[in-house]
């Protein structure tokens, strides 16, 4: 197998400028309605996403690579780096590194990349850990980097890297094109093409022992927000994980060529995904704001407590919808009180109700 890096071509990435042109202007389009939509939420809502969105990432991109975090804890990590109130618990190594590494991409996106920035990143993302040889600099190790699967016996290679031994040419070129190809750099390219190449690039590179896959898509974001002038918050990790089988598929198909157009397509349309779900988010903070607004003296502190809990499950909601006994546990109240304020907030228009006795079911009252 000769694998995209052993060609003559490497690293000239070949793909159609024309089948992407669409794509780049959707993004533009939908970044400007983002934009905007962003300035009608509060600072405290800005805050609330701002913490949603990086928190969702940070344990989204863990778990494409199968870590599977604790979402309060890196939640607690964020605001206290934002300087916003905590709940002063414990941080886990691996929740505060992950935590520190996109708190770092989001202030810093406009700092150029360098070789420190990566090293950063990578002891962030694996602080903790006592199980590799190189934290904080690309690999020395002798055998071959691959990605395998299957028995140990008949292993399947979907990929082999380039050996530790060109890691400090392959990633000066690597940080050289980063540069030359930004919005102020001699050969700028438009957003979604710099991003979807800058991943492809890094992970086909595989420049650290770990962690290759979360900075990777961190270089991704970085190159967006460059291109726009201020952090990208978008669910993009969120997006990947949601089909994370399409997104190894893609990476294995495109590694054995430098002609790259159908990934780019993939990830410029999973960048899209990304938009769309961060638009429901703040659609669902403005609806939120708007609800208490509309209900504000005419709701009690029990009915309001249980409706801020229904608006922190986000914009699905409690799974299958909130019951007299969610409600209960949630305001501390008896069970003939529940039903009296679950009734004034169906018939004051807060709330609708589904189904009947013991299947009935509350939703918040709010456009989707």
């Amino acid at each position: 197998m000769t694998w995209n890096w052993q060609q003559a071509d490497w690293p000239n990435f070949r793909y159609d400028s024309a089948a992407l042109k669409g794509l780049e202007e959707q993004f533009l389009h939908r970044s400007g309605l983002l934009f905007g939509a962003y300035k009608h939420i509060t600072d405290e809502e800005k805050d609330l996403l701002k913490v949603e969105l990086i928190s969702t990432e940070a344990l989204k991109t863990s778990e494409i690579e199968g870590e599977i975090l604790n979402r309060y804890s890196i939640q607690s990590s964020i605001r206290h780096n934002f300087g916003l109130e905590t709940d002063n618990r414990k941080i886990p190594p691996a929740e505060r590194g992950i935590a520190e590494m996109m708190v770092d991409l989001y202030r810093n996106y406009a700092k150029p990349l360098s070789h420190q920035t990566l090293f950063n990143w990578h002891k962030q993302l694996t602080s903790g850990r006592r199980d590799l040889h190189d934290i904080g600099r690309y690999r020395t190790h002798d055998d071959a980097m691959q990605i395998v699967s299957g028995p140990l016996q008949r292993p399947k290679v979907h990929y082999e890297a380039p050996p530790s031994a060109s890691m400090k040419a392959e990633m000066k070129a690597f940080i050289d094109g980063f540069k030359k190809t930004g919005p102020k750099g001699k050969q700028p390219l438009s957003a979604l093409t710099r991003s979807g190449i800058a991943h492809f690039w890094f992970v086909s590179i595989h420049p650290f022992e770990d962690g290759n896959g979360r900075i990777g898509r961190a270089l991704a974001k970085k190159a967006l927000s460059e291109y726009l002038g201020h952090p990208v918050l978008i669910a993009l990790s969120q997006t990947i994980q949601n089909n994370k089988k399409t997104y190894y598929s893609m990476l294995e198909q495109s590694n054995k060529s430098n002609e790259i157009t159908e990934w780019l397509q993939y990830f410029a349309q999973t960048i899209l995904d990304a938009q769309d779900e961060t638009q429901v988010l703040i659609d669902f903070l403005i609806e939120k704001a708007r609800f208490f607004d509309k209900f504000r003296g005419q709701i009690n502190e029990r009915q309001e407590k249980a409706t801020l809990r229904m608006f922190k499950e986000g914009p699905k909601g409690f799974k299958g919808g909130l019951s007299a006994e969610n409600y209960i546990t949630i305001t501390e109240t008896s069970r003939a009180t529940a039903t009296r304020d679950l009734q004034s907030l169906v018939q004051k228009g807060a709330l609708t109700k589904t189904g009947e006795l013991k299947s009935t079911r509350y939703y918040l009252k709010i456009k989707k």
